[in-house]
């Protein structure tokens, strides 16, 4: 998958933390996925997810569904 022309972007909620968060891009090529990277290291290799998928994770993390 091509990735070279997608817009990564962060929580608002990420803060002043250094920086250290997760970045998600949507705007795809293949617009039923949807690309999660570690900002600390854009380089490497993202997760790729379904739009179904990653809804189903968001709705989870919504509901408070998920715990460390």
């Amino acid at each position: 998958m091509d990735l070279k022309h997608a817009l990564w972007r962060k929580s608002s909620r990420s803060g002043d933390n250094g920086g250290h968060c997760v970045e998600v891009a949507s705007n795809l090529t293949d617009h039923d996925a949807i690309a999660v990277r570690d900002s600390k290291n854009p380089d490497g290799l993202p997760i790729i997810f379904n739009s179904g998928a990653w809804a189903t994770f968001v709705d989870t993390l919504k509901a408070g569904s998920i715990t460390r």
